[in-house]
């Protein structure tokens, strides 16, 4: 697939970020590429590993998943925390690479070409003080390993080198943008067309290596995620667009499981703007809106498999009950 062939089928899935789709597919566009010529040139063709920044919910792993189903390889997510809070971090690694070749449906060659996705590489910061053998950046050096590209030995005797598996981490790195504002100073550039603010802001939210280092995370493991893609806060319309949009959106999918029930589901607009609200108050991004769906269709899925008149439900607010018709269209009172 071409990078732009990609970003098409990420646009079914995943509302806004741009700009990082653009980054992500021309990363594994490159990266593939690279593998496919890899055998048949002489000069060797270094990894390039990436880096997604982005608060909590705003669609780093649903990107990562929706990519590896778009390129049809092996996919597994990592969480850095439990990376963090265990002892022997190198068996938890190697557990990470079963999984993928799990995944892989047990072949080697398919693993080595998959991607792993490291979350929360933000809490792996190194701080002060800390206990080397406890801190995250303990675990940073037990990642450089596997993400420069080594042969690993696995439980059951297997090895998986890692050389040609694509690792992307992410996180929301909480406090990079004051680092941003102070280590960025650029303030004039001279440019034709009337470019120079586009071409200012995007050097000034462009993440260097430096930001990452004073951050905490230590040079060699930021020298491995040379691609840096930033995602930006979701806004309400953004909300309402996750909600409707994708085709595997929310609301699509209660108005499925309705069907099944022989019932048309109606929700308003005004709802949706409701719920986007209730979400941007969580501060959670996308990932409160699955249990504001939830416990708003609850009295209905509750009421609509015992109750076989009824044939369409309507939602005109997410703080008053849901109206019930026959089919004819004459309302219901819900039992």
């Amino acid at each position: 697939m071409t990078p732009s062939a990609i970003v098409k089928y990420l646009d079914q899935y995943v509302v806004g970020q741009d700009g990082a789709k653009k980054i992500l597919a021309v990363a594994v566009y490159s990266h593939y590429k690279k593998l496919g010529q890899a055998r048949s040139e002489a000069v060797e063709l270094a990894k390039s590993n990436i880096l997604l920044v982005g608060s909590t919910g705003t669609g780093k792993t649903l990107l990562c998943e929706t990519l590896a189903r778009a390129l049809q390889v092996p996919f597994v997510t990592a969480d850095a925390t439990s990376l963090a809070q265990t002892e022997f971090v190198n068996e938890e690694i190697d557990a990470i690479l079963q999984r993928l070749l799990e995944k892989a449906g047990g072949d080697v060659a398919r693993a080595q070409s998959g991607i792993v996705f490291i979350d929360e590489v933000d809490k792996l910061k190194a701080i002060s003080g800390q206990a080397r053998g406890a801190s995250g950046e303990s675990v940073q050096h037990a990642l450089l390993k596997i993400m420069e590209g080594a042969p690993v030995r696995l439980k059951h005797g297997q090895y998986v080198d890692t050389a040609n598996i694509l690792f992307i981490c992410g996180g929301a790195f909480v406090g990079l943008r004051n680092i941003l504002a102070r280590t960025h100073a650029y303030g004039f550039i001279s440019a034709t067309g009337g470019d120079d603010q586009h071409i200012l802001d995007r050097l000034n939210a462009r993440v260097k290596p430096t930001d990452l280092f004073e951050f905490g995370l230590i040079p060699e493991f930021a020298g491995r995620l040379p691609i840096v893609a930033s995602f930006q806060d979701l806004d309400k319309a953004m909300l309402v667009r996750i909600m409707t949009v994708p085709r595997n959106a929310i609301y699509r999918q209660f108005r499925e499981i309705l069907q099944g029930e022989g019932v048309e589901l109606t929700i308003e607009a005004e709802v949706f703007e409701q719920i986007a609200e209730l979400a941007i108050e969580y501060k959670v991004g996308a990932r409160s809106l699955r249990g504001i769906f939830e416990e708003m269709l609850t009295p209905v899925l509750y009421v609509v498999p015992d109750d076989k008149r009824i044939a369409r439900v309507t939602i005109a607010s997410l703080f008053e009950p849901a109206r019930h018709f026959d089919a004819q269209g004459a309302p219901l009172q819900a039992g």
